[in-house]
């Protein structure tokens, strides 16, 4: 089954790859959705795809890339929606 979920992560997570460690991994997985910075210092995250591959992606956002300090990740499952690829935006 299809799942689209918008991930907020908190902490230590712009200059630290972040966007892009999301990307690959969410490429990897052969999710769809983006990635963005947010101005409060989080990243948001759209993702989709079967809901066992949006879980492993959740997962991987409550550590992220070696440089990041996650201390909060808010899951919510929104409405499907279609992306092409998994872009990040600026």
């Amino acid at each position: 089954m299809l799942q689209t979920v918008t991930i907020l992560v908190s902490g230590k997570v712009q200059g630290v790859y972040y966007r892009q460690s999301t990307r690959e991994k969410a490429l990897e997985l052969g999710l769809t959705g983006t990635v963005k910075n947010q101005p409060d210092g989080s990243v948001l995250i759209h993702a989709s795809g079967p809901a066992q591959l949006v879980n492993q992606l959740i997962a991987w956002c409550r550590q992220g890339p070696d440089r990041a300090i996650v201390s909060s990740v808010e899951v919510t499952t929104i409405e499907p929606l279609a992306f092409l690829g998994f872009t990040i935006v600026r």
